[in-house]
């Protein structure tokens, strides 16, 4: 048996629009190890929630559509799945929670019909015992007076509350591997640290993989184990969480962990990193990141590095390392 639940495998999806095919993750490759917790960081528009749609095939009424890789879960690629097979892994083993609950929970049905809906569908439970598994669900994300809340509606709740509700039915049926898109984005500071709080102690719970999904870096040092970083679209670090923060190795994720602000830090301003991502139809020639490094050499704007191994369960897209991993400068 594998130790990841999980596998994506030179992953490549594409959009149509006006008969113009763009290609928007462009050989993405990790895995996900059992019961643990993968960080996929990046700026908007690098391909991170487009990554999560993918793994859960969630394109319908889209032009989306998965050209190119493989998504390996427990042994299966779901990529060869039918779609009635794929829904019976999604909600049940593969859970999401979506970036903004009030256009995930729909706004005409009472929280409890809507929890109790995916719990008699994959458990198989009646609606009584599914009434009760309800509660039970919203009593663990510390919902409080949870009866009362099953006779809601979701725009009668909080922010906080609504994402408590999100993470509750993602977790109702126990699923394997949990993904989680921007959990704590529209929240504000006290509401995300205890929305954390609830999924760490869930996670814990569980033993459950879980693929986080943020902007945050703080988030990242929260709650991950490893770190993908993705930028335009592709892979171009991977480490341990330790290793990430210790010694980062690709210069967008340096920029990255030096425009979080530090305790006693004395500067007019934050560092940043200048510039923005590239739109997927209008992709430099070389290294995708090469208009914006301070680092970029003249290869790098001719060709693009292929990912390359730079240390023990490290691997970074750069040409400033070779292929043993030594810097180019050594």
């Amino acid at each position: 048996m594998s130790e990841n639940i999980i596998e994506v495998k030179h992953l490549q999806t594409q959009f149509t629009r006006d008969d113009r095919k763009t290609v928007v993750l462009d050989n993405v490759s990790f895995h996900i190890k059992k019961g643990e917790v993968l960080g996929l960081v990046g700026e908007s528009g690098c391909g991170k929630s487009v990554t999560s749609l993918s793994i859960m095939r969630l394109f319908k009424d889209t032009t989306g559509e998965i050209t190119q890789g493989e998504i390996v879960y427990n042994g299966t690629n779901l990529l060869s799945m039918s779609e009635n097979d794929m829904r019976q892994i999604r909600g049940k083993e593969i859970s999401m929670i979506f970036q903004e609950p009030m256009t995930s929970l729909n706004p005409v049905m009472k929280i409890g019909e809507q929890l109790a809906e995916a719990i008699r569908l994959h458990l198989g439970y009646s609606d009584k015992l599914a009434r009760e598994h309800a509660v039970s669900m919203l009593t663990k994300v510390g919902i409080p007076r949870p009866k009362e809340i099953l006779a809601e509606y979701p725009h009668q709740l909080s922010g906080g509350m609504r994402q408590r509700i999100m993470i509750a039915m993602a977790m109702s049926c126990r699923p394997n591997l949990l993904i989680a898109d921007e959990p704590t984005t529209a929240l504000d500071v006290t509401i995300q640290a205890q929305i954390l709080d609830v999924m760490k102690q869930l996670q814990a719970d569980e033993h459950m993989s879980m693929l986080l999904i943020t902007h945050d870096l703080g988030v990242v040092a929260e709650m991950c184990n490893r770190v993908v970083v993705m930028y335009a679209g592709r892979v171009v670090e991977e480490a341990s969480v330790y290793d990430l923060f210790d010694e980062p190795k690709h210069p967008y994720t340096k920029g990255l962990i030096g425009s979080v602000p530090k305790i006693g830090q004395k500067r007019d301003r934050l560092d940043s990193v200048p510039g923005n991502v590239p739109t997927p139809n209008n992709m430099p020639k070389g290294c995708k990141f090469a208009p914006r490094c301070k680092e970029a050499m003249s290869i790098c704007w001719e060709q693009e590095p292929a990912i390359a191994g730079v240390g023990e369960n490290r691997f970074c897209r750069c040409w400033l390392y070779d292929e043993e991993g030594r810097g180019a400068n050594a």
